[in-house]
């Protein structure tokens, strides 16, 4: 992919992953357990002359996380681009990286998980919810857009397929974009789920897959939806898009043939299995972020 990047890491109690941001901005999410995140610039970026020096200190940011990514919103980290990170997990855990190649050196910074904006949408088996964490007009980033979605089992989400695969001003932007799935179990039967992806007039991608937990799909253009989930199994995928455009924004064209189906929802419920339950937020560390001195 051009614009977005997307690592997953599994990491052992105690294991500390060394990350290089290059030339792209991260988000580090967890999707199990908590870690501990810790930012420097990189020697590169730190040689590049007088003027550019992003700060004299590291960072360190406390991820409290969660169990699982059905219980609930998740505090997480920014890195900007020519920084080097440690991510260490005490007890272990997995953790997304998600990020966009971009032009500007950002802040590091801590997103709290209860600042996250939870929204609900479509209606009957129709319904999902989506964590805007990192969407356009919530948190500031260069280019990476990175939001979760969370749909019952049995529910049809990213639809009616809509495409985001060109520029029309204030109709529609350019951005790719990956999906990352992980699907609840039923006992001890694996979860399984579909997804769509058709031909759009910018492009020729065909996809139709299964999907379960850890796979990915990688859409660079084309029409794309639904995202099935299998009764009695939920559905989580996190989106990561970016794109050239000089504005960052998430403006969508639905499918000609199956865009009707917004104005079918009107008089009806949400499904009343969302919003997905979570724990009782635990106390959050502090602080959040700390100046380290070694």
């Amino acid at each position: 992919m051009e614009w977005t990047r997307l690592m997953v890491l599994d990491l052992a109690p105690g294991e500390v992953y060394a990350h290089e941001s290059g030339e792209c901005e991260w988000i580090v999410l967890p999707l199990s357990g908590g870690c501990q995140v810790r930012e420097t610039a990189s020697p590169a970026f730190e040689a590049r002359g007088p003027g550019q020096s992003p700060g004299d200190e590291p960072e360190v940011f406390q991820l409290r996380g969660r169990a699982g990514v059905f219980d609930g919103t998740t505090d997480f980290a920014y890195l900007p681009r020519d920084g080097h990170a440690e991510i260490e997990a005490a007890a272990g855990g997995r953790f997304a990286l998600a990020g966009a190649r971009c032009e500007r050196r950002l802040p590091a910074r801590y997103g709290p998980a209860e600042a996250v904006p939870v929204e609900l949408r479509g209606a009957a088996h129709c319904s999902r919810q989506v964590n805007n964490f990192a969407a356009a007009d919530t948190f500031p980033a260069d280019r990476l857009i990175a939001v979760e979605v969370l749909t019952p089992g049995g529910n049809w989400s990213s639809y009616p397929p809509h495409k985001h695969d060109e520029h029309h001003p204030g109709e529609e932007s350019r951005l790719e974009e990956i999906y990352y799935f992980e699907i609840a179990p039923h006992g001890d039967t694996p979860g399984l789920g579909y997804q769509r992806v058709t031909p759009s007039p910018a492009g020729k991608t065909d996809v139709l897959t299964e999907v379960r937990t850890g796979d990915a799909v990688l859409i660079p253009d084309g029409w794309h939806g639904p995202s099935i989930a299998a009764p009695g199994h939920d559905m989580y995928y996190l989106n990561v898009m970016a794109g050239p455009g000089e504005s960052r924004e998430w403006l969508i064209r639905d499918h000609p043939d199956h865009g009707w189906i917004r104005g079918s929802w009107d008089g009806q419920d949400v499904d009343p299995r969302l919003p997905f339950p979570g724990p009782a937020p635990a106390p959050a560390p502090a602080p959040a972020r700390t100046e380290d001195h070694r």
